[in-house]
């Protein structure tokens, strides 16, 4: 694409092939095989998202799949105070993050989500799960036993691909959260579906 520059390109165990790519059009962003994850069209997403929650008062954050950390920056945006607690599998994301996206103040693990998860004993304000390798969402993040552990936080946020065959795995997942969680609202910004519970 005219005005498109990749800044870096990475191979990572989890991932693949990752990219920092800087572009007219989308700014700077991070993509996975060729499927944007931080930054650019993702950012735009999640502003659409969190602005529908944004009269809540939020202290306390947990993102699972951090990636390069669009959601944390646009959480300092609109809750300066809140604390920021990031996991992510892949190093190379973070790090990418960091170098390209502005990716900063939120206490990073570098974890399996599902581990840190059984582990964890605080609830937080606000969940953040957003859990990709690629275009795929791994099975396990919709076992009812993981579902069922983060029902104790005030708000939790599934961010779910809705696309082509994505949307029948979407619509299957958001109807076994109505059978897990009080309360699922369920909005859809561009090729996505946010299930906010």
């Amino acid at each position: 694409m005219l005005g498109t520059k990749i800044l870096e390109e990475r191979k990572s165990k989890y991932n693949g092939n990752i990219k920092a790519i800087r572009s007219l059009g989308y700014g700077t962003y991070i993509q996975v095989n060729n499927l944007t994850q931080s930054g650019g069209i993702v950012e735009e997403i999640w502003k659409e998202t969190l602005r529908k929650i944004k009269k809540e008062k939020i202290g306390s954050v947990l993102i699972l799949g951090l990636g390069g950390g669009t959601v944390a920056k646009l959480i300092k945006k609109y809750w300066p105070k809140s604390k920021i607690t990031g996991v992510e599998i892949d190093l190379i994301m973070v790090e990418l993050g960091k170098k390209y996206l502005g990716l900063k103040n939120t206490k990073t693990t570098i974890q399996d989500a599902y581990e840190f998860i059984e582990k964890n004993k605080e609830a937080f304000d606000l969940v953040i799960v957003d859990l990709y390798i690629g275009d795929k969402y791994p099975s396990k993040f919709e076992e009812e036993r993981f579902l069922k552990l983060l029902t104790k936080n005030k708000l939790v946020i599934f961010n779910r691909l809705y696309f082509g065959e994505k949307r029948k795995e979407a619509v299957g997942f958001g109807n076994k959260l109505e059978k897990i969680f009080p309360k699922v609202d369920w909005f859809y910004p561009q090729a996505n579906l946010m299930f906010i519970c």
